[in-house]
């Protein structure tokens, strides 16, 4: 049987080093014409959508947006992700109305029995929550100790009724509470911070919690006036309650020991507080958006 010729492989005619030879093998036909739909995409994008710039301008395309402009007319412009996020967020708005009309017009212990309303109030809650809210009581509302109140507890300064959050949200807060460095001497911090302790069943001395309790209900301190004489707080002036284990403003839970805890303690107590402000969002949110959020909150830390 006779042997086979191999055949000969077609080069450019290149030869380096006399035997290193420049094959020319054509490409795959796939990647050709590949690359000519690449080609032709390329021309038909430049078309169609904003590309090459001229002089202090550019080629503007000729796909167009429609949206509603700030009087409400119908406007066309040439395709941008601007015009694109108008018309998108105008074609939510509309796809979200009859939620909010649905949302406005039912009383707040009506909205929780409706299921399809309520998912409603999770999914656009959590996104308007997010855009307003979570970068001071954070993502998950959890909030942060000595700045910022945990809206997922059980724990409400101002109360937490529908009603209440709504007048929350609306007006914002502003609470406070004086310095006592000037008014009471070293001694007589350190005993209301071991009260205020033991107050939450922390460990304590006993011959200052005495004094501290004592103190905690003179004119000298006055600290029943806003604390009230059980120590629970008030929710009208939304002053803490100091019974709860729960804390807002002197990181305890931060602390590593018992000293730790009370020296937290100590320190809200001498330099006093004027951090508990919230900015009122009224005129900033509608009022569908602002009960929305009132639904929102309340369902995150089973509101009362």
């Amino acid at each position: 049987m006779a042997e086979k010729t191999p055949t000969q492989a077609q080069t450019t005619g290149h030869v380096w080093d006399d035997d290193l030879q420049e094959f020319n093998n054509p490409l795959p036909v796939w990647w050709t014409y590949t690359f000519y739909v690449t080609i032709v995409f390329a021309l038909v994008y430049w078309v169609v959508y904003p590309s090459w710039p001229i002089g202090k301008s550019f080629l503007p395309g000729v796909n167009t947006i429609t949206y509603k402009n700030a009087a409400g007319q119908e406007e066309s412009w040439h395709w941008n992700t601007r015009s694109k996020l108008l018309m998108e967020t105008q074609a939510a708005a509309v796809a979200q109305k009859p939620y909010f009309d649905k949302l406005a017009a039912l009383p707040y212990d009506k909205i929780a029995k409706d299921p399809e309303l309520s998912s409603f109030v999770v999914s656009a809650g959590k996104v308007v929550f997010s855009e307003n809210c979570a970068a001071c009581h954070q993502a998950g509302g959890q909030g942060k100790v000595g700045f910022f109140p945990n809206l997922t507890d059980d724990d409400w300064i101002y109360g937490g009724s529908p009603e209440k959050i709504n007048e929350t949200i609306t007006k914002g807060r502003h609470g406070y509470m004086p310095p006592f460095s000037d008014a009471l001497s070293g001694a007589q911090i350190d005993e209301l911070a071991h009260y205020v302790a033991s107050l939450s069943g922390l460990k304590a001395d006993a011959a200052k919690v005495a004094k501290g309790k004592e103190l905690f209900h003179s004119h000298v301190a006055a600290c029943y006036y806003c604390h009230n004489d059980d120590a629970k707080g008030r929710k009208d002036i939304g002053s803490a309650n100091l019974t709860d284990k729960v804390w807002l403003w002197a990181d305890v839970p931060g602390a590593a020991d018992d000293a730790g805890k009370i020296a937290a303690i100590r320190k809200v107590i001498v330099g006093g507080l004027d951090k508990g402000v919230m900015p009122s969002w009224q005129g900033r949110l509608s009022e569908q958006q602002i009960k929305l959020l009132t639904v929102y909150v309340h369902e995150l830390g089973g509101g009362k």
